[in-house]
């Protein structure tokens, strides 16, 4: 017997258990240890193995469901096992479970400037129990080889530098601590965010406490696409005059982040364009275009697709790794792949089998990633594409060439915001009404953007950064405006997890009930709407009836706020446009649903 299931959604039905057992042991990784989950895996396997070698014995073909059922088991528990061991605290050698007095570290990312602080992240190799400081050749004695990650802090002293980049191997004193959870719920959790990657304990450093005892000792290939993109950056840092469109193009091309501005942030948040500025298949279809054109001259080969693939997929995958291995990246590249794979070979690609399978191969290699709002939101939107953008189409037929195109960039506009609007709206608490308007604007001018930015990278095309810079500029003051125009975006919505719940089985049930015309689909959708809708009210009732005192802990500032009813009165020296009160009091003030402020003097 194979286990090869011929339907369409055959990965799938591999890929929702392995989900589930991620989620599961991830919340509940003590109840059961790894070497039990190993024991009931390679029981299951053993089980799966007898079956299948013992199939016309057994009449196995008269219990298809316990098989399947037994192998979803096996896919649940291998998810657990996988879960248990990449969680690095539970490990027995965990850095924090080693007394120590110094601890030898490697940066396994590109550090970033936050003001006057170096952050970075730093894998944690060896254990120094010592009393006093290092000898003259920087060697301890007692050394234990430990694991785990920890966050680096390092303040550095305003007009200095440190020369710290990938790779560099550091001495540090063993000072950490166990990163806090926030004082108010509707403070981002910077603990649990930095818990799905896997970092537990945060130290915070000066210059003179670090030593640098080797330098460029990480992975080479890494190390050398991450050295190619910092020329790439210097590079457009040289012909680009202003300092936020270099910043765009950093981020548009090369994935690079770290100076972009939040207020851009926010302008591509509002009008639902935030997509444009995270490295994904926009990006990697754009490039695939090239690639296929350029090598247009293999077409007369026999076996130009063979060629081509081997050509095409290096060029993809080292892209990926210049962009820093982002979620979306790895989607689209892995996508683009299975698809060029299939096509090569001749044979028929599901569409939903690639994204089930793409995501698999993605949570094979970091579990921990399913709970990456890019990696959630990257499928959720080609999801949508692939399922909804047709059937949306095909609910209209145009007869004009040009007019039909636009309706189809429309469909699918409209498709991917419709499947990411549940998580949009519970992670960024708005969502953009302009959605189609500003995706329709920014289409030819992206676009443009990736291809001229690519040209740049190249000498010669210096000619071009003019006209690029221009471009970029013209860009964002196109989607400033849209973000200007009144009922931008539905902003300062909070919804529960009960909630998200809900509201995912009202769309969904909606769907069907339209694409399948199911009377039983629509009477779940309203069903599923109305419970909702109950939820929220209640929400507003307790609202209505809240009397509270928040004290609120802003570094050098201070402010109590005392909510009653909708009514708010803040007591802080801060005006309601800075930046501490955007961040730290107005998330507050939405997730209470206030709607009258007034501010008083302490």
């Amino acid at each position: 017997m194979s286990f090869q299931d011929q339907n369409a959604f055959s990965f799938l039905r591999i890929l929702l258990p392995y989900a589930a057992g991620i989620i599961f042991f991830y919340n509940f990784n003590s109840i059961l240890s790894k070497m039990v989950l190993t024991s009931i895996n390679l029981s299951l396997f053993i089980v799966l193995l007898v079956i299948n070698s013992r199939y016309q014995a057994f009449k196995a073909y008269h219990f298809k469901t316990f098989t399947g059922f037994v192998f979803q088991l096996l896919c649940f528990f291998f998810a657990g096992l996988s879960c248990i061991s990449h969680t690095q605290y539970l490990s027995p050698d965990y850095f924090a479970k080693v007394p120590s007095g110094y601890l030898k570290v490697r940066i396994n990312d590109e550090p970033q400037y936050k003001g006057d602080i170096l952050k970075f992240k730093a894998r944690v190799l060896l254990a120094y129990q010592v009393d006093g400081a290092p000898d003259q050749q920087g060697k301890y004695l007692l050394a234990s080889p430990v694991s785990g990650t920890i966050m680096v802090a390092i303040k550095v002293p305003v007009g200095a530098s440190l020369n710290l980049g990938y790779g560099d191997e550091l001495i540090i004193p063993s000072r950490f601590s166990e990163i806090k959870p926030p004082d108010q719920p509707s403070e981002f959790d910077f603990k649990s965010w930095l818990a799905t990657q896997n970092i537990y304990q945060q130290t915070f450093l000066k210059p003179h406490q670090c030593l640098k005892t080797k330098g460029n000792n990480g992975n080479p290939v890494l190390a050398f696409a991450l050295a190619l993109r910092n020329k790439q950056v210097k590079r457009y840092a040289s012909l680009i005059k202003n300092k936020e469109a270099i910043s765009l193009a950093s981020t548009l091309i090369l994935g690079y982040r770290a100076d972009l501005s939040k207020e851009t942030l926010d302008i591509y948040s509002k009008t639902g364009t935030i997509h444009a500025l995270s490295v994904s298949g926009m990006h990697v279809g754009l490039i695939y275009m090239v690639l296929n054109v350029l090598l247009t001259f293999l077409n007369r080969l026999k076996r130009k697709e063979l060629l081509k693939l081997i050509l095409i997929l290096p060029t993809l995958w080292f892209y990926a790794l210049l962009t820093g291995l982002s979620p979306s990246v790895l989607r689209s590249v892995m996508m683009l792949s299975v698809f060029l794979i299939a096509k090569s070979s001749s044979r028929p690609a599901n569409s939903y089998n690639i994204i089930a399978f793409s995501a698999f191969c993605i949570l094979v290699y970091h579990p921990f990633l399913i709970w990456d709002v890019g990696f959630q939101l990257s499928f959720l939107a080609v999801t949508g594409l692939i399922y909804l953008q047709p059937k949306i189409q095909q609910c209209w037929y145009i007869e004009n060439k040009w007019l039909h195109k636009l309706w189809g960039l429309m469909a699918m506009s409209f498709a991917a915001q419709l499947f990411t609007f549940p998580a949009s709206v519970y992670y960024f608490h708005q969502f953009p009404l302009y959605f189609l308007l500003s995706n329709l604007f920014i289409i030819l001018p992206i676009a443009l953007l990736m291809y001229l930015g690519i040209l740049l990278l190249f000498p010669g095309f210096d000619f071009l950064a003019p006209f690029f810079e221009w471009l970029i500029n013209f860009t964002n003051q196109g989607l400033q405006w849209i973000a200007n125009l009144p009922f931008a975006s539905l902003s300062g919505v909070w919804i529960s997890k009960i909630e998200l719940v809900w509201l995912c089985f009202a769309l969904t049930f909606m769907v069907i009930a339209w694409v399948h015309f199911q009377k039983k689909a629509l009477f779940a959708a309203i069903a599923s709407f109305l419970i909702l809708q109950s939820c929220l009210s209640y929400d507003q009732l307790s609202a209505y009836h809240q009397r509270k005192i928040i004290r609120f802990k802003i570094p050098k500032q201070q402010a109590t706020a005392y909510l009653f009813s909708n009514h708010a009165t803040i007591c802080t020296t801060l005006k309601q446009g800075d930046k501490a009160f955007v961040y730290f009091i107005q998330p507050a003030l939405d997730q209470h649903k206030i709607k009258f402020v007034k501010l008083v003097p302490p």
